[in-house]
């Protein structure tokens, strides 16, 4: 039933023979987090020159700062010793689309009328805007420790370049 997965569990077996990471601990070597999309063509630690160990990395359809996204930097800058953190959207997203497309492709997609749900889309607006709105939901947000650093960056799919939004 599960030989979907196959491939997968046969991968981890030729990782698992030479792992060598056991020794790490929780906290963020590099106090660093990153939240981004989950688009497969950002390679969250490679793009910034990190290994494992090195950051805390969350990801979410269009790389949204939601309340899971707060959940989880609110723990890794008080308990994981996160002090910088960078809110990483991307080019050519999918999320750039209108809450109702987006809706509506996963409702044909499924064969039924579109969902009433919020997909979080970042819209036909201006994506800056919505990066800063990222930004300052992390900056503003009150159990964030204080002194945490909080980035928005826009990373290119063509070019691997990131560029500095706020």
């Amino acid at each position: 039933m599960h030989d979907v997965f196959d491939d997968l569990l046969t991968a981890n077996e030729r990782y698992a023979s030479s792992f060598s990471l056991g020794h790490l601990t929780a906290p963020a070597d590099k106090g660093f987090a990153l939240v981004t999309c989950i688009d497969s063509r950002i390679d969250p630690l490679a793009v910034l020159g990190l290994e494992v160990g090195d950051a805390k990395v969350l990801r979410n359809a269009g790389g949204r700062v939601n309340d899971e996204t707060l959940r989880s930097l609110i723990l890794a800058t008080n308990l994981l010793n996160v002090d910088r953190v960078a809110v990483l959207h991307h080019t050519d997203c999918a999320m750039a689309s209108s809450q109702e497309e987006i809706a509506r492709r996963v409702g044909e997609r499924l064969g039924i009328d579109a969902p009433d749900r919020d997909f979080g889309a970042i819209g036909e607006g201006d994506p800056d805007e919505v990066l800063r709105a990222d930004v300052e939901r992390v900056r503003s947000a009150p159990l964030v420790h204080p002194d945490t650093h909080v980035v928005g960056w826009r990373y290119d799919v063509r070019t691997g370049r990131i560029s500095e939004v706020c």
